[in-house]
């Protein structure tokens, strides 16, 4: 007896050290993968998030080129000679053009048209101003003459694009006269291979803001935006309307996408991304608050792990053999987790210290799991409205896109609804942007109770879109009398102004014979929406 005790205290000695160890490794894999996971699935989202900013910012910057080229063809087009009368009636001409086009895209300050000197003396072009009560006014023209156009320092609107001889982004200057920075986009004007002029638009840079300061992350994650000399264009925390703007933090002026770099003590994680214009979107989070979750976790586990492991120990010096296979199971669900791998099955049901193990290690990788795939979620999802965001509606109508190409899928019925608030600056400029943000909530409220039936996404600052399908597509009129009865209800209400929704809506409908993409619908429901909205300006 005395034989066989010794050898079960050899073999309980031997088990228990060998327990140890295990869950020592457990625990140190297990810390691993959950840091592991946690700050791929950050930078992860980090980066969409700055994916979704590019793409938003990169299409309005797009717009704008398309309307300056498109500009630039008509000019080309309809200038056929240099003297007084002849260049006085094409500026005649191309500033009724003008004005017909820059009226589609908010956040233009200026356009202009202007004649080199060198061409003539008396004719000199125009240069139309926005103004907040009755649209683009023209402005006295600076006189060129007064400058040595060659010095491209100095009046870099009309200077870059002479001496590069190609259409050009300039970086943020403040516009003569008007004393406002600006961001520009210029194309030369030639005529039989000779210089005549510049023509361009000027967007005021806070454009931006909107996008921008959108882009949130956690607690303090935020977004901002510099130039190619690594000043900043736009921050939401700093003012860089001054004439010195601040540089970017060091370190982070480079061609990684991810960044990791210290600002005033801090240690952050930064994404970034190049846009249109050669400005660079950068989106940042401090790094505690990226580890803040694992962290949690990883404490939670090691607890766990620490207080089961005393259970064990002196549970196995009574049931040495017992514990063995459901060690084995717990050491090949691991090293799942550690692949990767979620989703396991544990069979052992024993209401003893093993069955404790076994439950809990079940729990915290259910957390585990639910954790990350809330982390994927985010990127899917407006910060302030909780609709989809244009990420998930780009995924959706890609979806939607692969049913019209298969030819099998004929039974396909859709439509597209387009929303644009309304009064969304004045509401923002009078009364302030957390005003204009009930407004949008507002919105978004009134449109999901009315297609409660349909994905509703915030596919821009003051845009939103519905997509209808089944019964919301059958019921589309009546769905959308209703939205503008709620709508006038809000408005005749006595109700603070930001309280009164007024949005205008488009839908298109898919029709197989004319739609050979899912882009054809959306922008028949975005004309149908303007048409709406300068309907309504008319009534109103």
């Amino acid at each position: 007896m005395k034989g066989l005790h010794s050898i079960r205290t050899k073999i309980t000695a031997v088990t228990i050290s060998s327990i140890i160890l295990m869950m020592i490794v457990v625990t140190v894999v297990g810390v691993m993968a959950i840091r592991s996971i946690g700050t791929t699935s950050s930078e992860q989202l980090l980066l969409l998030l700055c994916e979704s900013g590019q793409k938003n910012l990169n299409t309005y910057l797009g717009d704008v080129e398309q309307e300056v080229e498109t500009i630039s063809a008509y000019v080309e087009a309809d200038l056929v000679a240099l003297d007084d009368e002849s260049l006085q009636a094409h500026l005649d001409r191309v500033s009724a053009f003008f004005r017909r086009v820059v009226t589609r895209t908010s956040g233009i300050m200026t356009y202009y048209y202007r004649i080199d000197p060198a061409v003539s003396s008396d004719v000199k072009g125009f240069w139309f101003v926005k103004s907040e009560d009755s649209g683009f006014a023209e402005h006295k023209v600076t006189d060129i003459s007064l400058y040595d156009i060659e010095d491209t320092s100095k009046l870099v609107w009309f200077t870059v694009p002479r001496a590069t001889g190609k259409a050009v982004w300039l970086p943020p200057y403040i516009t003569d006269n008007l004393g406002a920075r600006v961001i520009s986009y210029n194309i030369p004007v030639y005529l039989d291979k000779q210089f005549v002029g510049v023509i361009g638009i000027e967007l005021d840079y806070t454009f931006m803001a909107e996008i921008v300061d959108n882009i949130t992350l956690y607690k303090n994650g935020y977004a901002f935006v510099n130039d190619p000399d690594g000043l900043i264009v736009y921050h939401p925390f700093i003012d860089v309307l001054s004439t010195e703007q601040p540089a970017i933090p060091d370190g982070i002026a480079g061609a990684d996408t991810i960044v990791r770099y210290k600002y005033d003590g801090v240690n952050k994680m930064l994404a970034c991304l190049p846009l249109l214009n050669g400005d660079r979107l950068n989106v940042c989070v401090p790094l505690d608050e990226i580890s803040e979750g694992w962290k949690i976790w990883v404490t939670a586990i090691i607890g766990a792990f620490g207080v089961l492991l005393v259970g064990l120990v002196i549970f196995l010096l009574n049931y040495t053999g017992h514990i063995t296979k459901p060690l084995v199971d717990l050491t090949r669900v691991a090293e799942q987790i550690d692949e990767g791998n979620y989703d396991h099955n544990l069979n052992y049901k024993g209401n003893d210290e093993i069955g404790i193990l076994t439950r809990t290690f079940s729990r915290v990788t259910m957390h585990l799991k639910k954790y990350i795939t809330d982390l994927n979620d985010l990127a899917y999802a407006d910060a302030l409205t909780s609709l989809h965001n244009k990420g998930a509606f780009d995924a959706c109508m890609n979806k939607i896109q692969t049913r019209m190409d298969d030819d099998n899928d004929d039974k396909l019925e859709f439509a597209v609804c387009i929303f644009d608030c309304n009064r969304l600056k004045k509401i923002n400029d009078s009364n302030g942007h957390d005003k204009g943000d009930i407004y949008l909530k507002e919105t978004a409220a009134i449109i999901c109770e009315v297609f409660d039936h349909s994905p509703v996404f915030r596919i821009g600052g003051d845009e939103f879109a519905a997509l209808l399908l089944d019964s919301d597509y059958k019921n589309k009129d009546n769905l959308l009398k209703l939205f503008d009865e709620k709508c006038s209800e809000k408005r005749t209400n006595e109700a603070d102004d930001w309280e009164k929704i007024d949005v205008a809506r488009g839908i298109a409908i898919f029709d197989p014979a004319e739609d050979r993409s899912v882009n054809d619908v959306i922008r028949r429901a975005d004309k149908n929406m303007y048409e709406n909205k300068f309907y309504s300006k008319r009534l109103g």
